[in-house]
């Protein structure tokens, strides 16, 4: 891999429209942001007749509030996933190792092309656009689709709509331009609820009693946070039975709802010692800050990190951190 440098959307857009193959990676367990804008770039690496697969190391398929994105037909598995891509195109992730069994084509790609939104990244491409003050990932893949002189459709749409929606938490988190962008997208013909529908507003029954057995057990830790408040909670491994991932990530939207905390938190059990945590914050405490203390990573407001030990040191450690 050549040496690392920052580049614009149309450099990035030049990357794409000279490639004879390119490969686009998402990271492990990809939501919204990151399979929309991994299709709607190989949607458009395709239209141009330039050969492309779409890919994440784990889990084997998107998860079903996913399955309804355009262009599908382009993932395939990560074992099919070329051993030295001439170009590789990584999208929504903060460094190579987000990648999981996939991480080593970072070192065996000819050239890497990094499409980012989150503070924490470790500029691993030889080429990376990163802005860390996009709402999200399909914000710069729109970006370099414009400069590329792509031509929006339905299919484009959708898939830059949902990682817009998810990551702006229904475009609460939006700057003006980004609404725009949410216009232009719409007067593709987009209908806006056939999007959001899978990805927000569908959830099985057993959602419902989950909900019940974990917000009904939440803490709130008033002092922490230098005393802006931090409530909590806990979803074991036992609780969370044949749901999907994102039952369990919407938890922390909820969470984060109480009045008297800065911040949020929610533990979701992955092993008998094993937890993913999810961090928000409201506006005045930088939680990416507090994730990357902890091993992890993400955005000012937002971010989450793994962590070993019984649920109270977990919880330990973060109030420690938080101050």
């Amino acid at each position: 891999m050549t040496a690392s440098s920052e580049i614009s959307a149309s450099e990035a857009a030049t990357l794409l429209g000279t490639a004879e193959a390119v490969t686009v990676l998402c990271h492990v367990n990809p939501d919204a942001d990151a399979l929309g804008s991994a299709l709607a770039l190989g949607i458009a690496l395709r239209r141009a007749d330039i050969g492309v697969q779409v890919s994440f190391a784990d889990p084997a398929v998107p998860s079903e509030s996913l399955r309804s994105l355009p262009g599908q037909d382009l993932l395939v598995p990560p074992t099919e996933v070329d051993p030295a891509p001439g170009l590789l195109v990584v999208v929504d992730c903060g460094s190579s190792g987000r990648l999981g069994d996939l991480r080593d084509r970072v070192d065996t790609a000819k050239q890497t092309l990094v499409i980012d939104h989150h503070a924490s990244n470790t500029y691993f491409g030889s080429a990376n656009l990163v802005d860390p003050f996009a709402e999200s990932t399909t914000v710069l893949v729109a970006d370099v689709l414009a400069a590329w002189g792509v031509e929006l459709d339905r299919d484009l749409a959708y898939c830059l709509y949902a990682g817009l929606v998810t990551d702006t938490s229904s475009f609460r988190r939006a700057r003006p331009q980004t609404h725009e962008l949410a216009s232009r997208l719409i007067a593709t013909g987009l209908n806006p609820v056939e999007v959001v529908r899978p990805l927000m507003d569908t959830h099985p029954f057993a959602w419902l009693q989950l909900l019940s057995r974990v917000l009904g057990s939440a803490v709130l830790e008033r002092s922490a946070a230098g005393g802006r408040g931090l409530a909590y909670a806990v979803v074991p491994s036992a609780d969370i039975g044949g749901l999907r991932s994102e039952e369990t990530e919407s938890i922390i939207d909820l969470v984060a709802t109480a009045s008297e905390a800065e911040v949020a938190a929610v533990l979701k059990q992955t092993s008998e010692l094993g937890w993913t945590v999810s961090l928000r914050a409201k506006s005045e405490v930088d939680v990416a800050a507090a994730a990357t203390a902890l091993g992890g990573g993400g955005h000012r407001l937002a971010a989450g990190y793994s962590a070993v030990g019984t649920a109270e040191e977990v919880v330990a450690a973060l109030l420690a951190v938080l101050g």
